[in-house]
């Protein structure tokens, strides 16, 4: 008996979350079930896969490289699915976007009415992600194409869709408030600078400028969100570094924030609506990005 698509997944379920309960609800079944699924496995192939333990389940060499081989089974399995939905030149049925928290809110309502009127049969699924968890789920499949930075994700294939810059968000008692021009990177010395969690692009990029200029990190705060991130600014918690999107929709409705541009190469992100190099959307992915791209004019412009 050959192993199954299904123990495939339960099998690296286990590897990604290391204790059988936990791989159970990942993937939505008992943990009876999914044991006995992964125990059948093994005995159809004659070879231990996982080591079981009170501490949890390790794999074994011979788990390790089944794991390795299944995750490129079922990435392309996806792929095939693809090709069916897909099959005729134009979109249509349903796409899996990935996209940055960082960026989902504030782009995609705005291209929503001309995807509609380019694509009418089509169907996005979108689901916010950090940048690590989006890689992750568009090599394993689940995701059709991301929105994400392209020096994030390696094997893959990409079309830019605009290139984004970054502001300080910091309330009125702040020096760094004063003016309406740019703020140099020097300016920033000694300051707080407010980002999300470990697993952002938006963090990486915070870190490199508090180096380069002499600020810090706060360490007593990371936000879960550009919103909570812009509050906690507010209240005095430290000075907010937000994307172009966010700032220039958001933050500068904010009467208590003065949202200056940070004018220093570091304080950039390139965006790009990407895709796995073995795709077979490729084509019908580079007619999605237009939209998206015209739809990010909208609001770039102002600056």
């Amino acid at each position: 008996m050959r192993p199954t698509l299904r123990q495939m997944q339960y099998l690296i379920a286990v590897a990604d979350t290391g204790k059988f309960g936990d791989a159970a609800r990942a993937v939505n079944v008992s943990q009876p079930s999914l044991s006995a699924q992964i125990a059948e496995m093994e005995a159809s192939l004659g070879v231990q896969l996982i080591e079981r333990s009170r501490r949890g389940a390790m794999l074994t060499g011979a788990g390790e490289e089944l794991v390795r081989r299944a995750r490129k089974i079922l990435r392309e399995v996806e792929d095939l699915k693809a090709v069916a939905r897909f099959g005729r030149s134009e979109l249509t049925g349903r796409l899996r976007l990935g996209v940055l928290p960082t960026i989902g809110p504030y782009l995609l309502p705005l291209a929503t009415r001309d995807l509609h009127k380019r694509f009418p049969e089509l169907r996005l699924s979108v689901r916010e992600e950090r940048t690590v968890d989006l890689d992750e789920h568009l090599q394993s499949g689940e995701f059709d194409t991301i929105i994400s930075s392209p020096i994030d994700h390696e094997n893959v294939h990409h079309e830019p869709l605009f290139s984004e810059r970054l502001y300080v968000c910091a309330p009125a008692e702040d020096p760094l408030s004063r003016g309406e021009g740019p703020v140099r990177l020097k300016d920033l010395k000694g300051s707080a600078l407010l980002t999300l969690g470990q697993g952002h692009r938006l963090n990486a990029i915070i870190r490199e400028l508090a180096a380069a200029s002499g600020a810090e990190v706060s360490s007593e705060y990371e936000g879960t969100s550009l919103d909570a991130i812009r509050l906690m600014a507010e209240m005095g918690a430290g000075v907010a570094i937000l994307p172009s999107l966010y700032a220039l929709s958001e933050a500068r409705l904010d009467r208590g924030l003065n949202a200056r541009l940070i004018d220093h190469p570091l304080a950039r992100r390139e965006i790009s609506l990407i895709w796995r190099d073995t795709s077979p959307l490729e084509m019908s992915l580079k007619e999605l990005a237009a939209p998206l791209r015209n739809a990010a004019a909208k609001v770039l412009r102002h600056e």
